[in-house]
């Protein structure tokens, strides 16, 4: 995670992260309304908890130092498509987290100031707070590839509810049941239809699982930890079914991000590649795009995927909740171009709700992968050629013999 300051000491990226201060003109509304060091506000609900010095972490709800009639847009990834960067930011400026630290293993047995936390999080609506911190906080921002921006953050002295949270009743039984494991907990739940920015906040509360096995999931490992289940659990029923019969494209551009989403009448197989055009915010002093996959076959990776990270396992997700909901499989090639205009990550959630998004379009229809491939080479901008070098599931399709052509024989 990158720290941001708004007086710019010369941290790396801050020539892009002043540029998105500058251009937003970011001021903590939350940091200008505080008055001394106290504050009552409407947290989303949410919680952070870092990864930084792990397993002795840092703890931090969040709120707004002021009463919101709908706080759960500042920490609700699945109502932010389509919303401008500055949006975003300015949602999660306003996020004020009050820092404690805290032992992983605490969650099975935490102290009275843990325990309300996790209490927070239960709360499928917003719930209000009182917080003592123990000095004013300043106006910054953070930003990681995985989580959403962070907003100012000062050590917590006192924290206290003011409500009691509305709880899910699926959700307070799993929570109460203190045997079932915690990756059947949240498919359980998802099925319930709970939203998944929910489950990983629960999960990174350390709500889940057999009892004494409780721990507190550092905030980016929970993000991965669930699309990663999920889109598991969505696969496995997927390979059940028959395949498509023609080759589909889909297509979404959100953030400068543009999505284009190649479906295979094919088994099971995923890859998700990512083209940074030239004098982007990681190809600044290059001339030529830089091009990072990853993907899988149908029996599954073995290894993180290490190329892409956290977004592999947001827009498998997406794929996987899709084919279940046309109830057939295939092969899927994702194409992601990033543009020179992205100055600062926004998370993976945007991943997520971009492919969902682009999935619920009426895609175009191909009977040849030549055609499908053709249009596709008209429409990205970084050449197919380069793409197609580092495809390891478009080279399998290419060069696969298929049953087909023998009985046409």
């Amino acid at each position: 995670m990158f720290d941001i300051c708004v007086k710019c000491k010369g941290r790396l990226w801050c020539g892009p992260v002043c540029w998105v201060l500058e251009k937003h003109k970011i001021v903590s509304r939350s940091v200008e309304q505080m008055k001394g060091t106290s504050f009552q506000g409407s947290s989303p609900p949410s919680l952070f908890v870092s990864w930084t010095s792990y397993p002795n972490v840092t703890v931090a709800p969040m709120a707004p130092t002021f009463s919101l009639d709908d706080a759960d847009l500042l920490d609700n990834p699945e109502r932010w498509y389509g919303l401008p960067a500055q949006d975003i930011i300015g949602f999660r400026e306003q996020l004020v987290r009050s820092t404690s630290k805290a032992l992983v293993q605490s969650a099975s047995n935490p102290s009275r100031e843990l325990a309300r936390m996790q209490e927070l999080v239960l709360g499928e609506k917003s719930v209000e707070v009182e917080v003592e911190l123990a000095k004013r906080p300043h106006a910054e921002l953070s930003f990681s590839d995985t989580t959403p921006p962070m907003g100012p953050h000062a050590p917590l002295k006192k924290f206290r509810l003011t409500e009691n949270p509305s709880v899910p009743q699926k959700v307070d039984a799993l929570v109460a049941d203190t045997q079932a494991l915690s990756q059947t907990a949240v498919q359980e739940l998802f099925e319930h239809h709970i939203p998944v920015h929910y489950l990983y906040k629960i999960l990174s509360a350390g709500m889940l699982g057999v009892q004494r096995k409780r721990k507190l999931v550092p905030t980016r490992w929970a993000i991965t930890a669930i699309d990663s289940n999920l889109s598991n659990y969505l696969v496995e029923e997927v390979k059940a079914y028959s395949p498509i019969q023609d080759f589909r494209v889909f297509h979404a551009n959100y953030v400068d991000n543009d999505f284009w989403i190649l479906l295979l009448p094919s088994e099971w197989q995923f890859e998700q590649m990512e083209a940074w055009k030239p004098g982007g915010l990681w190809t600044s002093h290059s001339t030529e795009s830089r091009i990072m996959a990853d993907h899988e076959f149908f029996g599954g990776r073995k290894k993180y995927a290490s190329n892409v990270a956290g977004a592999y396992y947001s827009a498998r997700l997406a794929v996987g909740e899709y084919l279940r909901s046309i109830k057939r499989q295939s092969g899927c090639v994702i194409f992601r171009e990033i543009g020179v205009s992205v100055q600062a990550s926004l998370g993976v959630w945007k991943i997520r709700e971009t492919v969902r998004h682009a999935l619920k379009e009426k895609p175009l229809t191909f009977y040849e992968l030549p055609r499908a491939l053709d249009f596709l080479s008209s429409r990205l901008s970084v050449p197919l050629e380069s793409y197609l070098r580092e495809s390891n599931v478009l080279s399998f399709y290419r060069h696969q013999k298929r049953i087909t052509e023998y009985l046409a024989r």
